[in-house]
């Protein structure tokens, strides 16, 4: 989704003006349908590991990769002609983070150019090296400025126990939604190799997402 400010489960080009630009190594185009998919529950899956980021046993290091890699995806950065993409991080509970491959589904056709964009949080990851165990979902907005949005943040779209986002400037932000508690739910801004508190969903927000910004230093 775009916006102005910024549970554990065991899951166009712009026509006549530019090509679309090339893919990371390791990343297979949108539309292969060996990369991601619908299962028979309708419930989106995608395929790990993805070659186009190094696996670590820092999950921060394994989220500094995403960006760079997604944006250079097929309509990745076209602003309101452009696409979202979506993933996860997992395990294969040999404390090994890996990145799986980005699927840019989405849950109907829609007209571009578009101001709201959206991919399907995928539920599933496939690795036939063994049983995959997410961690976070992550997507990428294609403007160069946007900053995760209410929709983003809503309780009903979280799926995992952390969500990533970031935009076309590689803005990161990741949101711990802290679902069935009192708690707040935490946004942070990636800055550097640390990650700032910026705002808090207070319980009587985390429905719709609503975020009350951190003042002051």
């Amino acid at each position: 989704m775009r916006h102005g400010v910024i549970f554990l489960l065991v899951g166009w080009g712009l026509a006549g003006c530019a090509s679309a630009p090339q893919l990371p190594r390791g990343a297979s185009a949108p539309g292969n349908e060996q990369d991601y998919g619908f299962n028979q529950n309708g419930f989106v899956w995608v395929r790990g590991p993805w070659t186009a980021i190094q696996p670590s046993r820092d999950m921060d290091e394994v989220i500094d990769q995403l960006c760079p890699a997604v944006m250079e995806l097929p309509l990745a950065t076209f602003g309101d002609y452009g696409r979202e993409y979506c993933g996860a991080i997992y395990t294969l509970g040999e404390g090994t983070y890996y990145a799986s491959k980005p699927s840019p589904l989405r849950k109907k056709d829609r007209k571009e150019p578009a101001s709201d964009k959206t991919c399907i949080t995928p539920r599933y990851v496939m690795d036939q090296r063994g049983h995959a165990i997410t961690q976070l979902d992550y997507h990428g907005h294609p403007w160069r400025t946007s900053r995760m949005s209410d929709k983003d943040r809503e309780g009903l779209r979280q799926i995992w126990p952390i969500r990533i986002q970031f935009d076309g400037r590689c803005t990161i932000q990741k949101f711990i939604p802290n679902p069935g508690s009192s708690r707040p739910g935490e946004v942070y801004e990636r800055r550097g190799k640390t990650w700032v508190l910026i705002g808090l969903v207070n319980p009587e927000d985390k429905l719709s997402g609503h975020m009350t910004p951190i003042t002051g230093p």
